[in-house]
């Protein structure tokens, strides 16, 4: 598929959104190619979902500090 660049501007979100993994559109301007858009086959990375509890025993409070709150008692309600 082949779109000028006028229209590409004003639609590429739904051009994009029409691509299935792998295909493409080249856009023109003067009718010269100038850009080519493809679909991405795959995600280039995948995240894995967190789990909690992952983080145990990382952080390690030696001890209760409240004394630094009293710097921001007239913030507090």
């Amino acid at each position: 598929m082949t779109v000028t660049i006028e229209q590409a501007q004003a639609h590429l979100a739904a051009l994009i959104a029409k691509l299935a993994p792998g295909q493409e559109f080249i856009i023109t301007e003067n009718e010269k190619q100038i850009a080519r858009v493809v679909a991405e086959t795959e995600a280039p990375y995948k995240i894995a979902p967190r789990v909690p509890g992952t983080a145990v025993g990382q952080l390690i409070i030696l001890q209760d500090d409240d004394e630094h709150l009293k710097d921001f008692a007239e913030y507090m309600p």
